[in-house]
C-alpha cells in the first residue's frame, strides 16, 4: 500500500487590529487540515516512520503517550487506514476518555504504566513485544530523525517569503525539520520555536540533535503556562477570544501558546514593522474535548 496523504494545508491571513497598528501581515498554515485525526506534524512526522516499517515488513505499531496524546490517535488512525496493527502504551493509570475511546474505535489496543515503567520507552517495548518479529517502535510524539525529514517537506509548500516562521514545540522534532527545510532552500526566515514545557531550554539539544546542519533559531521559553498541558484562565480567555474572531479552532497544548506568544511578542514591539509572519498550525485539537468543563468556567 502507498502510504501516502493528499495534503491540503492552505495558509490563511489572520486579521487583527492588533496587526494592523503594528503594521505587521500574520499568517497561519492549517496543517490542521490534512486530515481530521492523523493532523498537522503528526502525520508529517509519521510518513517517514510508516515507509520504514513497511519496508521492513513490520506490520505492528507500537508506540507511547499521554491519555490525551494526539499522536496515539494520529497513529491509530494511521494504522487503520494503511494496514497496520497499533498498540499504545498510556502513561499513567487506566482512564477512560474521549481520545482513548477513538484510539481504540480505530482498533489500537492500549497498554496502561505507571509513569516510573513508562520512562523506560525501549525496556517497556522489550517486555511485552521482543519475541514479535512483526512490531515496530515508534517514540512518543513521533520524535526521530525520519520525523524531521517529514516535517522539513512543510517548506516545500511555502510560496511566499516570511521574516518569521513560529511553531510550538514538544520533542523538538517539527522545529528540527522546519529548520532543514529552511536551510535547504537557503530561505531568510527566522525561526521561532515556543516550548510547550516548563525550563524548555533543554529543547535545543533535542533540536540540534535532528538538524542536519548547525543553524541559528530562537527558542521563545516563557510562553509554556505552568508546563506541559497546562493552562491558565489567561490562555483560555485569548483561545476563546481567538477562536471566535478567526473561526479557526486550536488547543490549549500547543497551537495555542504558540499563538499567544506571536500575539504578545506583537504587543511588545518584537517585530519590526512591515514584517510578515508565518505561525504553523499543527493540529491536534482533540484534546480540547477533556477541557471542556474549564473553558465553560472561563467567561
Amino acid at each position: 500500500m502507498n502510504i501516502e496523504l493528499e495534503i491540503f494545508s492552505p495558509v490563511h491571513q489572520i486579521q487583527d487590529q492588533l496587526f494592523d497598528e503594528k503594521g505587521l501581515e500574520v499568517f497561519i498554515k492549517r496543517d490542521d487540515l490534512i486530515h481530521p485525526l492523523i493532523s498537522g506534524n503528526k502525520w508529517r512526522k509519521l510518513k517517514y516512520v510508516l515507509k520504514q516499517a513497511q519496508a521492513e515488513n513490520k506490520t505492528h505499531l507500537v508506540t507511547f503517550g499521554g491519555a490525551f496524546s494526539n499522536h496515539l490517535l494520529a497513529t491509530a488512525a494511521a494504522a487503520a487506514k494503511f494496514g497496520f496493527r497499533s498498540t499504545g502504551f498510556v502513561r499513567g493509570e487506566e482512564v477512560d476518555n474521549d481520545t482513548l475511546f477513538l484510539c481504540r474505535l480505530h482498533g489500537m489496543n492500549l497498554l496502561f504504566a505507571d509513569r516510573e515503567n513508562y520512562r523506560d520507552k525501549e525496556a517497556l517495548f522489550d517486555k511485552h513485544f521482543a519475541d514479535d518479529p512483526e512490531a515496530f517502535f515508534i517514540d512518543e510524539g513521533g520524535a526521530s530523525a525520519l520525523g524531521a525529514k517529514g516535517c522539513s517537506e512543510l517548506v516545500n509548500e511555502l510560496t511566499e517569503t516570511y521574516y518569521h516562521i513560529f511553531c510550538a514545540c514538544g520533542t523538538g522534532t517539527t522545529a528540527a525539520g522546519i529548520i532543514n527545510g529552511l536551510t535547504e532552500h537557503h530561505l531568510p526566515a527566522q525561526f521561532h520555536g515556543v516550548p510547550v514545557l516548563k525550563n524548555g531550554e533543554f529543547l535545543s539539544d533535542e533540536i540540534d540533535k535532528y538538524l542536519d546542519k548547525p543553524a541559528d533559531y530562537n527558542l521563545h521559553t516563557e510562553y509554556h503556562f505552568g508546563g506541559y498541558a497546562k493552562t491558565t484562565d489567561e490562555l483560555i480567555q485569548f483561545i476563546k477570544r481567538f477562536v471566535a474572531s478567526t473561526g479557526i479552532l486550536i488547543d490549549h497544548v500547543y497551537t495555542g501558546k504558540m499563538l499567544y506568544a506571536i500575539y504578545d511578542l506583537a504587543a511588545k514591539n518584537y517585530f519590526a514593522r512591515g514584517s510578515k509572519i508565518l505561525a504553523i498550525h499543527t493540529g491536534g485539537i482533540w484534546g480540547l474535548l477533556g477541557m471542556r468543563d474549564k473553558f465553560n468556567a472561563i467567561i
